[in-house]
């Protein structure tokens, strides 16, 4: 686990620690994480994975996750928060999926912010899951320093640890086509009919909350009319190319 140690949580003062972290990783008021450690311990003692990554006794992650439909073959994972840079989010999706394997799961399902494009590389490229379902202002309106100011749209990542890791993606197919452009750090949309349609996404949209609303605005609305569009037809996420832009494949028609 890359010099983590990873194990279950069940002590109240663990509960604790993981609410501040997730408090201090989303930039909320101590009494505001975004999840209590009253609702972690209810959890864990259920049955459900409350795990701690832990650097030299040092708390530097923790995930949650639950049960969900269908009933004995998906896990839903809530929340995972890390320190950046260091491979702990990795390893806690590795033990997570190791977790729910022993308990013969099939898949482990998450929502992410679709316009953040590490988070996008990380669940695409790196675990190999897909998104199936565009949620648009899913938790409604949120005031933390990551999401305030725009509107929570998510999409429904689908991770299916019976499947091999889909390869990474190097080169386009032919004849794919811009559905959302960048221009300028501003989004192009434009119509196409190609089977294989390109979004991609801004630099970096959590600065451009701050720096410019209205852009970061844009981008929001652009990519939740052609990716939440396309998903809503059948299209397929197929890859992340560059680590910038979504390939999403029609369905074909069959005659």
């Amino acid at each position: 686990m890359n010099g983590f140690t990873i194990r279950g949580l069940h002590l109240k003062e663990d509960f604790d620690a993981v609410s501040l972290l997730y408090a201090g990783i989303w930039g909320s008021e101590p009494g505001s994480s975004p999840l209590s450690a009253e609702a972690m311990r209810a959890l864990a003692y259920a049955g459900n994975y409350v795990a701690g990554a832990y650097e030299d006794s040092r708390l530097v992650g923790a995930s949650v996750a639950f049960f969900g439909e269908p009933i004995g073959i998906s896990l839903h994972s809530h929340i995972t928060g890390a320190v950046m840079g260091r491979g702990v989010g990795l390893a806690l999706k590795t033990h997570q999926r190791q977790w729910a394997m022993v308990r013969h799961l099939r898949r482990i399902t998450w929502t992410y912010d679709p316009l953040i494009r590490r988070n996008a590389y990380f669940n695409l490229v790196k675990l190999g899951a897909r998104p199936k379902e565009y949620l648009t202002s899913f938790y409604g309106a949120m005031d933390d320093a990551i999401n305030s100011g725009d509107e929570s749209d998510r999409v429904l990542a689908v991770w299916d640890l019976t499947a091999p890791s889909p390869p990474a993606m190097s080169e386009l197919p032919a004849g794919a086509a811009h559905g959302v452009r960048d221009h300028e750090g501003r989004p192009d949309t434009a119509e196409t009919d190609a089977e294989t349609v390109l979004i991609d996404l801004p630099d970096d949209i959590e600065s451009l909350r701050r720096t410019d609303p209205v852009a970061a605005m844009a981008w929001r609305l652009a990519v939740r009319r052609t990716l939440g569009g396309l998903l809503a037809e059948g299209a397929r996420v197929v890859g992340f190319h560059e680590r910038r832009r979504y390939v999403v494949r029609r369905p074909t028609t069959r005659s």
